[in-house]
């Protein structure tokens, strides 16, 4: 099954159902399907491979993504954050291509060959003006590779993430319901489009049948603004947008009455910040969301009864699941594996292994998974007695001290518990003696953090190895706009501060 076709019944179904933009002047799904059909026809005549989109977000986003899988062109959605010279070694990869180009940001590009630039002015001018078009009957696409996404790595050359068709939907039709939504349900969209997110909410919403609202750039009072505005129903933020959402209303006095679900995933959560939402938020059901590029999106969800579980009890046990990622979603099988294959005890660490029909586990010219489907992550976590899993972080980021292997996550997390550390980063730096050696990062509430007595307290909990050697304040950590700390340019940073020290 093609990606088109979730748009496709939908429009069938409730044709005059608003399904883009505002509440005054957006899209319905009759007018979203054949503006994509249009679009589509135009790409044919491209003749090119494949579809770019560089930009900010917009409408014009998910009427590109759906024309392209009418047209058999691959969507390429790509990171403008990335400096000039990295930007345009990605282009060139993407080609043969036609790219449509922020009207901004179209001067970045190096010309390539293949490549042909659309300014996204003359697109809008083209397919998003008007009255309804007509509907253009297209044959169904034989390109099964729906959407390619760069991945962020930190060393190396980005790899190009393949997600096929079938992976996408087995994703949306196994965990949303068709037009499920109440006709005035809206989502809020503020993750870039060249994360997996960005795509899988496009792909949900019009398989539910929910109007989507985009947020060009984030910013918390724009979101809370336009939560306001467009009675947002539903919404997804990483751990750093909501902390700053959360200070926005706090500030303003609103409350979001019209909000039902606030999904959030991307980075881990700190227990305070969703307590404090949980808090200052009680008509909204939360819902945590862990997934990969790799695996199209979600593969485990922390639900909002969990939640709500989790934050009424004082079972330790049954509290600490709040800073779990709940359980895998029924279609997926997860296991933990030990680094010679074998499977973990419960509450043993281990790496994370996934496997089922959404999970792609694929790159161009390379296959990730083993030969019976298995995708091993690269993240490090263990399952709870419930089958809750916990994640610790990437593998990359375990800190190697005299031969012992450290999580990071474990660290962080009791920093979290103490009320002067708003947020904290644990990472090892070159050490002449044993290799690395640990060293905290803090945000401190107060501005003079007793590192002395957290130290004191920490060693008291967690084996003397694990208690940070040297300590660091920042007035912000690092995170790129998906909310994952740059731990890389961080320890890069302190390895020349401890030098210089």
């Amino acid at each position: 099954m093609h990606t088109p076709l979730l748009l496709e019944i939908a429009a069938d179904a409730c044709p005059d159902r608003l399904a883009l933009g505002e509440k005054d002047g957006g899209y319905d799904f009759e007018s979203y399907r054949a503006r994509a059909s249009q679009v589509a026809a135009w790409l044919i005549g491209k003749g090119k491979v494949n579809t770019g989109f560089l930009g900010m977000n917009g409408n014009a986003l998910p009427v590109l993504l759906f024309a392209s899988g009418m047209a058999g062109s691959s969507f390429i959605p790509l990171n403008y954050r990335l400096v000039d010279a990295d930007l345009n070694k990605l282009i060139a990869r993407a080609a043969p291509a036609t790219i449509i180009v922020d009207d901004d940001m179209i001067q970045r590009i190096s010309p390539a060959e293949g490549v042909e630039l659309i300014a996204r002015s003359e697109f809008e001018d083209m397919f998003m003006m008007g009255s309804t078009p007509e509907k253009i009957d297209l044959p169904e696409a034989e390109n099964d590779i729906a959407v390619l996404l760069f991945t962020s790595g930190t060393t190396g050359e980005p790899k190009a993430a393949v997600l096929r068709h079938a992976n996408l939907t087995s994703y949306v039709m196994s965990t949303v319901e068709f037009l499920g939504a109440d006709e005035d349900e809206a989502g809020l969209i503020s993750v870039p489009s060249y994360h997996i997110a960005g795509i899988s909410a496009i792909l949900t919403a019009a398989y539910g049948g929910r109007r989507i609202v985009y947020l060009p750039a984030f910013t918390a009072e724009d979101w809370v603004a336009t939560a306001t505005s467009e009675t947002i129903t539903h919404a997804m933020v990483v751990p750093t947008m909501l902390d700053r959402i959360l200070d926005v209303m706090e500030t303003t006095g609103e409350t979001l009455p019209s909000l039902r679900a606030l999904s959030y995933g991307g980075g881990k959560m700190p227990e305070q910040v969703i307590t404090r939402a949980m808090k200052l938020l009680p008509h909204v059901a939360f819902v945590n969301a862990y997934g990969l590029t790799e695996t199209s999106s979600t593969i485990a969800l922390l639900g909002a009864e969990d939640h709500r579980a989790a934050f009424t009890s004082s079972d330790p046990d049954i509290r600490r699941r709040l800073t779990s990622v709940g359980q895998p979603l029924p279609t997926i099988e997860l296991e933990i594996r030990r680094e010679d294959g074998t499977i973990c005890e419960l509450g043993e660490k281990g790496e994370i292994y996934v496997r089922g029909d959404q999970v792609s586990g694929e790159y161009l010219n390379k296959k990730a998974t083993t030969d019976d489907g298995w995708f091993p992550t690269n993240d490090a976590g263990w399952l709870d007695e419930g089958g809750y899993l916990f994640v610790d972080g990437r593998l990359d980021d375990v800190i190697v001290r005299g031969g012992e292997n450290i999580s990071p996550g474990e660290i962080e997390d009791m920093l979290r518990s103490f009320d002067d550390v708003a947020d904290c980063a644990v990472l090892g730096i070159p050490c002449a003696q044993w290799g690395e050696k640990v060293v905290a990062v803090i945000v401190s509430r107060s501005g003079n953090p007793d590192t002395e007595s957290i130290s004191v307290a920490m060693r008291a909990k967690l084996r003397s190895t694990k208690t940070p050697e040297q300590w660091f304040q920042r007035d912000a950590l690092p995170y790129n706009e998906t909310g994952k700390l740059l731990r890389r340019v961080l320890k890069d940073e302190l390895a020349k501060e401890a030098k210089d020290s």
